[in-house]
């Protein structure tokens, strides 16, 4: 069999978009909105998320499922993913604080949004790579290893927040470092089953929450 070229690839990843259509689609009435915010389509589009997976599994970098990646972790499912990035509810020249880089796709699809991101990552082998792939790729993030839990205070306010592991509550200095009118996307809950949850700071400081849906994510590590 003959090795994927670059069209192959994209046909793929124009497939994996498809199907988040769908799962927009049919889950509307629970995500609130029945299609995928254009921005972020066009990002998803033009992102090659094959480059963010272990090179072993490029092949199944955009099948509608989660992958490992190494030290216990994974690359959400792309609809999943999609679907915290949306809520996210990006606009161009925000600045957005990531928790929990990984390999850099999450990062990199928001760079591409055009927003201004910064990456903190537990794992200091992952920081290392996505570091090295998003800067070949373009991409201007910056990322540093440490605990999530403690956010990024020297570049707060950040607009939005997003948390790609589980706790039980909104870290305190994440919710600090939100600016009023900020929005957070994370997955609230126990070990096993968490609610995807919006949280939006009110301009007095108080706290809205949206649980979205039941949803399955690593616990947020705390560095020592």
């Amino acid at each position: 069999m003959k090795p994927m070229t670059e069209k192959h690839l994209a046909v793929l990843r124009r497939h994996m978009v498809e199907i988040v259509d769908m799962h927009f689609d049919l889950a509307g009435m629970e995500i609130g909105k029945d299609a995928l915010d254009p921005l972020l389509r066009d990002a998803m589009l033009r992102v090659p998320r094959h480059l963010f997976v272990p090179q072993s599994l490029a092949a199944a970098a955009y099948q509608d499922t989660p992958l490992p990646i190494g030290f216990d972790k994974t690359i959400s499912q792309p609809f999943i993913g999609a679907l915290m990035l949306d809520l996210l509810d990006v606009m161009p020249g925000e600045r957005i604080l990531e928790i929990g880089t990984g390999l850099g796709y999450q990062a990199a699809v928001l760079s591409e949004m055009g927003a201004e991101v910064f990456s903190v990552e537990v794992v200091e082998e992952f920081a290392e790579a996505a570091e090295q792939l998003l800067s070949a790729l373009g991409y201007r993030v910056e990322i540093r290893v440490g605990d999530g839990s403690r956010g990024w205070a020297e570049h707060a306010p950040y607009d939005a927040i997003l948390l790609t592991a589980a706790a039980a509550e909104p870290p305190a200095a994440l919710l600090e470092q939100l600016r009023p009118g900020g929005r957070m996307v994370m997955p609230l809950g126990g070990a096993d089953i968490q609610q995807l949850s919006v949280l939006e700071k009110q301009e007095d400081g108080t706290l809205s929450t949206r649980e979205v849906m039941p949803v399955r994510f690593t616990r947020l590590e705390v560095a020592s």
